[in-house]
């Protein structure tokens, strides 16, 4: 087959080289940003792999020099960014480039906001106009290399960062940390194990999903998500079983982009209590979507259902209907070997009371189709718990 046909530039939510091999082009894009010794930010589990370091040597060779900066945990956490912005500032860099899955994003977007700053990480917390803070002049402009179909985060405006004191996660926001170029390069998804292929696409189709039941008014991004949860539909079976298959990550990676957009129109009840559950047990964000997807939706089924009958109309299920979606995700779920139950990760009910407040107070609750209370949350929680859909 062809792939040229997917070879392409977009330009929204911002600029996105999409196709394989295109990760030759970084240098170049480097210097269009007029970077001349980019961070590269990465995980601990990407550093030592060939294609990063190889990134890493051609930005050495054609730039004025290039570093890596690995020193990150699956759920980054503030003294994460501040080792990034001191490595940063040592070598006197003058960009970044956030390279790996959504905990590379989403670091290195952050340390691009504060390599600059004279305020703690947390002043620019997403809540009132608390970005208005921010010293722009000083943010570090960012390239987005994703490597795992999953968060979107390359085409987000935020970082979801945890509190290790608090044991919260927090969004750090401001207009400006949207990346400037992303390539999506399938290539470099062609090595995730099938179970971080699963869970980052359930991931994906967790933000599609939810941006699509959310009760915002925002048609064209309801739009977005509907086509990103058919594509999901379509190649994540394939991305997990054959993960060579360049179609299938080349369209898993534009649906996780797609799904990041959409959920400007705002997400729900599985994020609510995923960050939570993902704070306190530093838990895979992604495979915690992917459990409590079927109990949300369940909890949420009496608001959902006309929105949910429409979407299996245009993902050509068998009967037009909330039972044959959710009979569908069921059957996604098992098709990746997703757990059904949160026990099977080693999460209990010990902190129940706790995630159930924290998940009514976690900013995604706010667009959930339904306004649970604290109490409800923790309903949902159990049931996730004991496997009761």
């Amino acid at each position: 087959m062809d792939f040229e046909q997917y070879t392409a530039n977009w330009h929204y939510p911002t600029t996105v080289r999409t196709g394989a091999g295109r990760i030759r082009e970084l240098p170049d894009i480097c210097r269009e940003k007029a970077i001349t010794n980019p961070l590269i930010i990465t995980d601990p589990g990407l550093a030592n792999l060939p294609f990063l370091k190889n990134a890493a040597e051609h930005c050495g060779t054609e730039l004025a020099g290039c570093s890596v900066f690995s020193a990150i945990k699956a759920n980054p956490t503030g003294e994460n960014i501040d080792a990034g912005v001191v490595a940063y500032q040592k070598n006197n860099h003058d960009g970044v480039i956030a390279f790996g899955g959504g905990s590379a994003l989403d670091a290195g977007k952050a340390v691009a906001l504060m390599a600059g700053q004279d305020r703690p990480l947390w002043d620019f917390e997403d809540v009132g106009d608390n970005y208005l803070r921010a010293n722009t002049a000083t943010m570090a402009p960012v390239i987005a290399v994703p490597t795992t179909a999953g968060t979107g985060s390359e085409v987000g405006r935020a970082s979801v960062i945890t509190h290790q004191q608090d044991q919260i996660k927090k969004i750090i926001f401001h207009p400006n940390m949207l990346p400037e170029t992303v390539i999506l390069d399938p290539e470099l998804t062609c090595g995730l194990p099938a179970a971080i292929t699963a869970a980052t696409g359930i991931d994906a189709l967790s933000h599609n999903l939810e941006a699509y039941c959310s009760p915002l008014y925002h048609p064209m991004a309801k739009g977005i998500a509907v086509e990103g949860i058919r594509l999901i539909k379509d190649f994540l079976p394939v991305a997990v079983s054959r993960g060579d298959d360049i179609e299938a990550r080349t369209q898993m990676l534009v649906a996780s982009t797609m799904g990041a957009t959409a959920f400007q129109k705002g997400l729900g009840a599985m994020h609510a209590l995923a960050h939570p559950l993902g704070a306190i047990y530093d838990a895979h964000h992604g495979l915690l979507n992917a459990i409590l997807m079927p109990y949300v939706l369940k909890a949420n089924e009496s608001v959902i259902s006309d929105d949910i009958a429409r979407l299996s109309r245009y993902l050509d299920l068998p009967e037009p209907g909330f039972p044959a979606f959710f009979e569908w995700v069921m059957t996604l779920r098992q098709q990746c070997n997703i757990p059904h139950r949160l026990a099977e990760i080693g999460i209990d009910d010990t902190h129940s009371e706790r995630i159930g407040k924290m998940a009514c107070d976690d900013p995604s609750a706010g667009t959930n189709p339904i306004a649970f209370s604290a109490s409800d949350y923790e309903k949902i929680f159990a049931a996730a718990i004991q496997g009761n859909v």
